[in-house]
């Protein structure tokens, strides 16, 4: 098991180069199951989450690889339509492929998603939708099998939440469907418009996506296609959390300003100064950070809760009083239990953390219990005094690609170990 070694308290400096959005490529990487020929998809995240999409690909009969930031993936021979549960629970977008393999042989067997232990990931949105769409559904020891036997019809599908999970499933399911289908309350996150700009360079119709109600007229058959996936938003978000917690300034690279206006607005809350231009983000830290005003998660284009942990461990160090409310998922505040022994002041409440800044935070050894969290351990562990160990790296590699050696260029004092040896590369 990989641990983290961080020695705080040093400035950044320099410039950092976000990679591709892991939330991008895992459901272009499902769509291409779709599409019944080679598509190369580029700019794609060495991420743990990429590999098993992989291994996935590979299982269903698929020629799939993965090499220097590119996946390539020959789905004509695909040949299956179950996912092993192993596979499945070990990652919590996989379900879907589930719209992806309904689209291409009009069946799809799986089990309920596993991955982070941040809370539930209800599927009732996905399968309500599909069965508007004349796809029968059942449910036996805990396995869910969809079916269409005399194919997929479009519909009117107004969703009672705006799940990223569902419109991506429902796109997938609807491009070959007859007819129409809309989806009205849609999530409207940039991953989705990428997701349908892939489809539509494979020849789909899809229409609206990034507002709230997206029209997908169905079409006959795909056809392969390159493609580039975009910048990670919450890498980004990331990279300035690092630079805000050391009082540095720092350039961050490929990196879309616009998707994280809500996010950069919190940041100059605590006296973060921003110069933005295309694709380029520059941070000034002051010496010391404000407090932020109550942050509420909610879906695009409101306050990620991807990014409340790491927005957490800012206000560990924040001087003053920080309200965080995460109204997205039941259970993601236990890395606040983590930050507390390293000298943070936070009372967790239900879906309410207040953050009470503390002077300075030190450094201990804590464990990674999910992706952001195991993010926003290594964030205060930057800003701590003395030396912290943060074990169950392995969650943090899910949606970080190396990101000792990046810090590290950066100028941050981090190393990975493996079975107490460095890790080098």
């Amino acid at each position: 098991m990989d641990s983290l070694i961080i020695n705080g308290k040093n400035r950044l400096g320099g410039t950092l180069c976000v990679h591709g959005a892991k939330n991008s490529a895992l459901p272009v990487l499902a769509a291409s199951a779709a599409v019944g020929g080679e598509c190369v998809i580029y700019n794609c995240p060495d991420l743990s989450d990429v590999r098993a999409t992989i291994r996935i690909l590979n299982g269903l009969g698929c020629f799939a690889s993965f090499e220097n930031g590119t996946a390539v993936c020959d789905s004509r021979l695909l040949c299956e339509n179950e996912i092993p549960d192993k596979s499945m629970r070990e990652l919590r977008s996989s379900f879907i492929f589930m719209g992806a393999l309904l689209s291409r042989t009009g069946k799809a067997s799986m089990c309920a998603p596993g991955g982070c232990e941040i809370g539930m990931r209800p599927v009732d949105i996905h399968l309500s939708a599909f069965e508007q769409m004349g796809i029968t559904v059942s449910i036996e020891n805990g396995r869910i099998t969809c079916e269409a036997p005399d194919g997929i019809s479009g519909a009117q599908i107004n969703l009672s939440f705006p799940s990223v999970g569902a419109t991506e499933n429902i796109i997938l399911a609807a491009v070959k469907a007859k007819g129409f289908t809309y989806i009205r309350n849609a999530a409207r996150e940039p991953e989705i418009e990428d997701l349908a700009d892939f489809l539509n360079s494979c020849g789909a119709k899809i229409s609206g996506a990034g507002d709230s109600t997206i029209v997908i007229e169905g079409v006959d058959s795909l056809h392969p296609c390159e493609f580039y996936v975009m910048p990670d938003r919450i890498e980004a978000a990331s990279f300035l959390a690092c630079a805000a917690v050391t009082g540095s300034t720092l350039t961050v690279q490929n990196a879309v300003p616009e998707h994280l206006s809500s996010v950069i607005s919190v940041f100059e809350q605590s006296g973060c100064i921003f110069d933005c231009s295309d694709k380029i983000i520059r941070i000034k830290a002051p010496q010391r950070l404000h407090k932020m005003k109550t942050i509420r998660t909610m879906p695009y284009p409101g306050f990620p809760t991807d990014c409340q942990a790491i927005i957490m461990s800012m206000a560990c160090v924040a001087n003053g009083t920080t309200i965080i409310n995460e109204n997205i998922f039941e259970n993601r505040f236990s890395h606040a239990g983590e930050l507390n022994r390293m000298g943070a002041d936070i009372t967790v409440s239900g879906r309410i953390a207040i953050v009470n800044g503390a002077r300075n935070l030190y450094g201990t050894s804590v464990r990674a219990t999910d992706l952001r969290g195991g993010m926003a351990l290594i964030i205060a562990g930057l800003a701590a005094y003395g030396q912290t160990r943060i074990d169950s790296v392995c969650y943090v590699d899910r949606g970080y690609e190396k990101i000792e050696r990046d810090l590290a260029a950066a100028g941050a004092d981090i190393r990975r170990e493996s079975n107490g040896r460095v890790k080098s590369g």
